[in-house]
């Protein structure tokens, strides 16, 4: 059977699902997932193994949230899953809901279903408005609400993420219940390995780096690499290796693309340092906010350094 040339090729994108859930809101920002199957999975693990294997084209994936910092699951699967490229990057407000069954009232409001996250996020509006609730745990936000239709719990409300309700038929009792009004997830969308796409100016590059041995100033070392080069660095967390006390990994975003010629030199340092460089990717911002840095870190000062050194070589003068 052969293929039409004419039809457009399908693609897959794994999300944790079910429909609702805040990563299905950042998978609604990539204008190309759109019209093609989305998959929904129940992790992180499960979404990347969907790109390895073949059954995906791409994974949503959460990476960092602005209250509770990174998303140590998926920076952990980013360091050990090889094959993968983060392609880009998205942000999702993250803000709450209280939905209740049809026809419930807040007045009526005793037991409250929320995942553990969410339920810090949203207590003090909580305890302002239903000072006298009693929390129910529940294994996701879409989860808190699911159970309050299908029976298999006693709540009478749930704390859910605004999306639930354009898939089920729940009462909406209260809105933008987050205690944090600039709350933020930050979503990356994640390949197998490809080439960069082209610089566009406003760019981010992730890495993940182990540090050579435990020594005084070892961690010094691997940021000399950037700040001597005039990279910022917008995200700098540590994760154990796991294999011994005191070893750890470094996941970094540095403001760049490998293109750059700073970025380059960056990474060729950081490659000699570290037994260890992970490249996740390069690619666009999602504040589109174009990478600012001093003259003197310009591509065309790092290509006139090389041009010198190349010279001397060569047994040019100087001028």
């Amino acid at each position: 059977m052969t293929s039409d040339p004419d039809q457009p090729v399908r693609r897959t994108y794994s999300y944790l699902g079910p429909a609702g859930t805040f990563t299905e809101a950042a998978l609604a920002q990539v204008p190309e997932a759109r019209g093609h199957d989305w998959r929904p999975v129940h992790n992180v693990g499960e979404a990347l193994a969907d790109v390895v294997e073949g059954r995906s084209d791409a994974a949503m994936i959460a990476i960092e949230n602005s209250i509770d910092g990174g998303v140590s699951t998926a920076q952990d699967a980013l360091a050990t899953v090889p094959g993968l490229r983060i392609v880009g990057e998205y942000l999702v407000p993250v803000n709450f809901v209280l939905v209740g069954r049809p026809g419930a009232r807040i007045e009526d409001v005793s037991l409250v279903a929320a995942h553990p996250v969410a339920y810090a996020q949203c207590l003090r509006w909580l305890t302002s408005a239903l000072p006298a609730h009693a929390h129910i745990p529940a294994a996701s936000n879409v989860a808190s609400a699911l159970g309050l239709l299908d029976g298999s719990s006693n709540a009478d409300a749930a704390v859910a993420a605004p999306g639930v309700v354009e898939h089920h038929e729940l009462e909406v009792l209260a809105e933008q219940i987050g205690d944090n009004p600039n709350a933020v997830t930050r979503f990356v969308l994640v390949g197998r390995a490809v080439a960069p796409p082209a610089p566009t100016g406003a760019d981010k590059t992730s890495l993940i780096a182990e540090l050579p041995d435990d020594h005084p100033g070892a961690l010094l070392e691997m940021l000399e690499q950037f700040a001597t080069r005039g990279i910022n660095l917008s995200l700098l967390a540590s994760r154990p290796v796991g294999d011994a006390l005191g070893r750890y990994r470094f996941v970094i975003d540095a403001d760049g693309h490998i293109q750059d010629e700073r970025m380059a030199d960056a990474l060729l340092g950081l490659r000699r340092f570290s037994p260890k460089v992970v490249f996740l990717g390069s690619y666009p911002r999602a504040d589109r906010a174009i990478v600012r840095y001093p003259e003197r870190y310009s591509d065309d000062v790092f290509v006139e350094a090389r041009d010198w050194l190349r010279g001397l070589l060569s047994g040019e003068p100087e001028e």
